[in-house]
């Protein structure tokens, strides 16, 4: 699809961070017509995060008794949700604390990762800080990727998930030996019963409702498992 317009950058400027997560990014555009001219002025800023632009979205399944599919799903640490919807200028009353949100597990792609075999083993990393559990990089199968919130920032998730064998032992969950993973839990939820804690609203992380739809679309369609 043609450009209808380019953008041209007046001043770019980046707010923040100072040893923290995030920066704002602000730049100063004018829209610059094919015909040669100009629109007035404007600003646009958009997340800046220096350790990495994009993350990977990972969801362990195993084999349950009876012909069944579990999840792991993680409850952990958010400190925006609390802090960042007053009532007063939510759309819609909500009385949650959100001091823990149910998600699956995931983790930012960092600086200098590259290639698919990079995002498995940044899958498998993720499996072993946030929930636990070891896996071979090589069987994390990769699910299509998408922006959650383009308005905003430029970060895309990459979805992937990979099958646990039945009664593999698991770990405590180490972390990334950050305050903000202390608390955290797993648990193993049967794969319809956690989309239906999506539709309830139950579980609101919509990361989470994409990788859990994906993933039983692959099982439900692309059998066996091992094939792919």
């Amino acid at each position: 699809m043609p450009r209808p317009f380019e953008l041209e950058i007046l001043s770019d400027e980046l707010l923040g961070r100072e040893g923290g997560f995030l920066a704002i990014r602000r730049r100063h555009l004018r829209n610059l017509r094919p015909d040669g001219s100009r629109s007035r002025e404007w600003v646009y800023d958009f997340v800046d995060r220096g350790m990495g632009v994009d993350a990977v979205v990972l969801l362990l399944w195993r084999r349950a008794p009876g012909g069944a599919y579990e999840v792991l799903l993680r409850d952990g640490l958010r400190p925006a949700l609390m802090w960042g919807r007053p009532p007063e200028r939510c759309a819609l009353p909500d009385t949650r604390d959100y001091f823990m949100l149910t998600e699956t597990v995931a983790g930012i792609v960092e600086v200098g990762e590259h290639g698919e075999e990079a995002l498995r083993r940044r899958a498998a990393e993720e499996a072993h800080e946030e929930a636990g559990i070891s896996i071979d990089p090589a069987t994390v199968t990769l699910l299509g990727s998408g922006f959650p919130s383009p308005g905003m920032t430029p970060e895309k998730f990459h979805f992937a998930a990979a099958e646990v064998p039945a009664g593999a032992a698991g770990e405590p969950p180490r972390g990334d030996g950050s305050p903000m993973e202390e608390g955290a839990t797993v648990r193993w939820v049967e794969l319809g019963h956690a989309i239906a804690l999506c539709r309830s609203g139950e579980i609101e992380d919509l990361k989470t409702e994409v990788a859990l739809r994906r993933l039983k679309d692959r099982l439900d369609h692309l059998e066996p498992w091992s094939a792919l």
